[in-house]
């Protein structure tokens, strides 16, 4: 099923792009070496036309009968959302997939839970290692499929009439300031490092990708090494996951809101520091694992700012010009006040996330005396 999706994925794309290039000849030449010839008259092929070509061709294509049809129309919409988030966000143009990971059953089949099995369309009952209880007074909605490296999993989506109320601004605040040195920083002056992740199982994956690449690529011995070595990443990835969650739920027994600052980590993950904020998943854990716990749990949760945190006191507000990187200590030239500059940027970002959600911010007041 996974390789019927990805073939269908990267005839849909290909079909796309063609279009798209035989427009783009001058009417009054051609290429030298090769041109798309499609008729003018030609439909762009969107979703809904690639969808009912699918149909068609389902009734003569012994592999395409073979995988559910609500699957690969699926796969269609994945190629049709790339292409508008292509027009939208800026992206680049969709790639080839060499293999799918996973694929997406839209409407599930009615009574198809029962302990340690699951009934998927097509496919009937199967066995599952049910990880948790099916939650009460929720409809399951749909089921993706995900192949990793120890295994198939299935990942159900429920729904429930029950609607979620805005969580409310609370009394205790939590200003957080994201580095590398140190992992997170919070206004509560603690510094949190965070597990080198990848480098303690760095000399594993070396000697075994050294090992690879005396293996002919395609064997069994070169598929087992790729195994292992898939096994050891998803490993990394699952205790990076698991800190993460561990560090969220401690900061959220700290306080009622938490204040973090807008940053986009892509750029990050291309600059010098690079293996420092991939290893750690600075980005996952702001951006993805920090908010779901804030929800979870019931806490506020806003984005401020981000431009010159390092550069204001918290004290009295004035900017103290810019800081080099190896200077790790934020020292006042008007109030004279220090502090360690990350808990000092902490201490700034949960003022400016006091002052957007409208409370007041207490500071100690520097009376000047003017003869």
């Amino acid at each position: 099923m996974l390789e019927v999706n990805c073939r269908v994925y990267n005839f849909a794309l290909t079909e796309r792009k063609h279009w798209i290039k035989s427009r783009k000849s001058p009417i009054n030449a051609c290429s030298i070496i090769s041109e798309y010839i499609i008729p003018a008259e030609t439909p762009y092929p969107n979703y809904n036309n690639q969808a009912k070509n699918l149909t068609i061709a389902k009734k003569d294509n012994l592999e395409l009968k073979s995988v559910n049809a609500q699957v690969l129309q699926q796969t269609l919409k994945t190629v049709d959302r790339a292409f508008s988030d292509m027009k939208t966000k800026g992206n680049g143009f969709p790639r080839y997939k060499k293999k799918m990971r996973s694929f997406v059953f839209p409407a599930m089949l009615k009574n198809c839970l029962a302990k340690g099995k699951i009934k998927l369309p097509q496919l009937g009952w199967l066995k599952i290692r049910q990880s948790r209880d099916y939650p009460i007074g929720f409809e399951v909605k749909q089921a993706r499929i995900v192949k990793k490296a120890s295994g198939y999993y299935v990942m159900l989506t429920w729904v429930s009439q029950e609607q979620c109320p805005d969580i409310p601004v609370g009394k205790t605040s939590l200003g957080i300031d994201a580095g590398i040195e140190s992992f997170v920083a919070t206004s509560n002056e603690e510094l949190i490092k965070a597990p080198k992740f990848l480098l303690t199982s760095q000399r594993k994956l070396k000697l075994l990708q050294r090992r690879l690449k005396h293996k002919k690529i395609g064997s069994n011995n070169w598929l087992k090494l790729q195994q292992k070595i898939a096994k050891i990443h998803e490993q990394i990835a699952d205790t990076r996951k698991d800190w993460h969650f561990k560090l969220a739920h401690n900061l959220c027994d700290q306080t009622d809101n938490i204040f973090v600052e807008d940053i986009n980590f892509k750029s990050w993950s291309r600059g010098i520091v690079r293996k420092q904020s991939l290893d750690s998943g600075i980005g996952q854990f702001i951006n993805v694992m920090l908010p779901y716990i804030c929800w979870k749990r019931g806490k506020f949760y806003q984005k401020v700012d981000k431009n010159f945190t390092s550069q204001e006191c918290p004290n009295c507000h004035q900017k103290t010009g810019k800081k080099s990187l190896n200077q790790r200590l934020h020292n006042c030239q008007f109030c004279g006040y220090q502090e360690n500059r990350d808990i000092a940027s902490a201490k700034v970002i949960k003022n400016r996330g006091l002052i957007a959600v409208g409370q007041p911010v207490i500071q100690n007041a520097t009376m000047i005396l003017m003869i």
